[in-house]
């Protein structure tokens, strides 16, 4: 097998765009650190992420636990297709590494990888928001990208340094093979009825502590409703 490569590098500005006084939700006005470009330089990636990356809702976005975000690039092909879009392409997410050789089903929470001069590990699979729907104007698009299970993941950084695209990264410690991305998606969002694995899921230590609530929640039967993040302002409340 080949070893894991990030492709591309990305970072963003936050950019306001729309009407806000539009009839159409899809129309007014949004904030947004989505619309990145591709840096081939090297970069200084510290514990919240990559110098010049801006996050437009640091709420939901961005932090320790979602330092950097990583789209296996593969996914673009199912997207063109699923879409009828043959401009969606690598960076269309808001990722800031375009990965080849890492999917959801070979890359685990906790797993931990050299790059560049940095340390960085797996923290928790990306959650899509409304965002992407609202840039490619398809309002269930998060939907669409929570059941294919191709959501990508984000890293936590625990050592900084420099980072530059077009370099293998290097696994060095899997402490939790079982937990894959796509287990982990599976039982956020397609078995949501087994408690016995969201108990189990929600007990691994390096799991990004936004997930250990959300299934905490869930166990003692308090889940919320998904509405807000997949759709959000794209449809009228």
């Amino acid at each position: 097998m080949e070893e894991p490569f990030v492709h591309k590098v990305f970072t963003g500005k936050v950019k306001t765009m729309g009407d806000p006084n539009a009839k159409d939700p899809m129309d007014r006005e949004w904030e947004s650190g989505i619309f990145k470009k591709e840096k081939s330089e090297q970069l200084w990636l510290t514990k919240t992420g990559l110098e010049g990356d801006e996050i437009a809702d640091k709420k939901v976005h961005g932090g320790p636990e979602k330092a950097l975000f990583a789209y296996p690039i593969k996914h673009y092909t199912y997207w063109k297709k699923d879409l009828e879009n043959e401009d969606i392409d690598m960076g269309a997410f808001g990722e800031n590494l375009a990965v080849l050789e890492m999917d959801e089903f070979s890359v685990c929470i906790g797993d931990t990888y050299k790059f560049g001069d940095t340390l960085i590990q797996v923290s928790q699979p990306r959650r899509p928001c409304w965002k992407p729907a609202r840039r490619f104007r398809v309002k269930d698009f998060a939907l669409r990208i929570q059941n294919s299970g191709r959501t990508g993941w984000y890293f936590r950084v625990l050592e900084e340094g420099h980072i530059i695209s077009g370099i293998d990264i290097e696994l060095i410690d899997r402490p939790h093979p079982e937990w894959t991305i796509a287990a982990c998606n599976e039982v956020m969002y397609i078995n949501k009825e087994d408690l016995r694995m969201a108990e189990q899921l929600a007990s691994v230590e390096l799991l990004a502590p936004n997930w250990k609530r959300s299934l905490n929640k869930r166990l003692k039967g308090r889940s919320s409703s998904d509405t807000k993040r997949v759709f959000g302002p794209n449809i009228d409340s």
